[in-house]
C-alpha cells in the first residue's frame, strides 16, 4: 500500500517513520510512505503557502492553491483531510482505508483550510477525536500506524489485530502476565484454570461488562452497568 502524506513539515515525519510497526512494514515492502513537502508549492519567491481570511477574523488560513498544486499529481489516490469538521475516525474506517492502493493523507494547518479544498480537492475530513491540533501531522502519524499494522506480514500474529478493542464493537478483556500474585493482588482464578471454555467465557462477558462501563455508546442499549 502507498500512503502519500502532503505537509508543511515534512521533518516531523523522521522519527514515527523509523520505529515499530511502521519501520516494519516499510522495510518489508508492505507500506510505501511518500511525505510531500507543501513548500514545494508554495506561492511566490517566498513560498507563500497561507493568507488572511477573506471577511477578517483571527488567524490565517491555508491557501488553496499550493494544495490544489499538490494534489493533483495525486487525483488517483483516496485524498483524506484532517479538520476538526470531518468524520470521527474509527476502526471500521481504518480497515477500509488499509484495503486501498493508495491513500494521501493531507495535514492542514493555521486557523483552518479554504474551504474549497474541502469541497472539490479531496474525497474526506476526517478527525481523531473533538479536540484542536496545531495541525495535522500527529493525526497523520496515528493513521499510518493504524493502517500499518493491518497490512499483511506486519503484525507477527494475525490473531492479534482480530481479537482486540473495537472489534464487534466491544473493547477488549482485560489481560494478565506472570507472576500471577503481586502485592497480593491476584490475577483472576480462571485464567488459571486451563479450563479454555471457562476462560473464553469469562473473557466474552468481560469484553461486554467492560465496554457497557466504560464506553455505553458502543453498546446496543447505550446504557452503562451497574457492576
Amino acid at each position: 500500500m502507498r500512503i502519500n502524506i502532503v505537509t508543511m513539515f515534512p521533518e516531523y515525519f523522521e522519527g514515527p517513520l523509523g520505529v515499530s510497526i511502521v519501520a516494519r512494514g516499510i522495510e518489508a515492502e508492505a507500506l510505501q510512505v511518500e511525505v510531500i513537502d507543501l513548500r514545494a508549492y508554495g506561492i511566490g519567491r517566498h513560498r507563500q503557502l497561507d493568507d488572511a481570511p477573506f471577511g477578517g477574523g483571527p488567524g490565517m488560513v491555508m491557501m488553496i492553491e499550493p494544495l490544489a498544486a499538490a494534489l493533483e499529481p495525486l487525483s488517483d489516490t483516496y485524498r483524506v483531510l484532517f479538520a476538526p469538521a470531518g468524520t470521527r475516525l474509527t476502526q471500521e474506517i481504518l480497515d477500509r482505508w488499509a484495503s486501498l492502493p493508495a491513500l494521501t493523507l493531507v495535514c492542514g494547518r493555521f486557523e483552518g483550510v479554504d474551504q474549497r479544498v474541502a469541497d472539490h480537492l479531496v474525497d474526506a475530513e476526517a478527525s481523531v477525536g473533538d479536540f484542536v491540533l496545531a495541525g495535522g501531522e500527529v493525526a497523520a502519524a496515528l493513521v499510518v500506524e493504524g493502517i500499518a499494522r493491518l497490512l499483511p506480514g506486519v503484525v507477527g500474529n494475525p490473531d492479534s489485530t482480530r481479537h482486540e478493542s473495537f472489534r464487534d464493537g466491544l473493547l477488549e478483556e482485560p489481560v494478565y502476565t506472570r507472576p500471577a500474585n503481586f502485592l497480593g493482588w491476584a490475577v483472576p482464578e480462571v485464567l488459571l484454570s486451563g479450563n479454555h471454555g471457562l476462560i473464553e467465557a469469562w473473557r466474552a462477558s468481560q469484553r461486554l461488562e467492560r465496554t457497557r462501563d466504560r464506553r455505553p455508546d458502543l453498546t446496543a442499549d447505550g446504557e452503562k452497568s451497574d457492576s
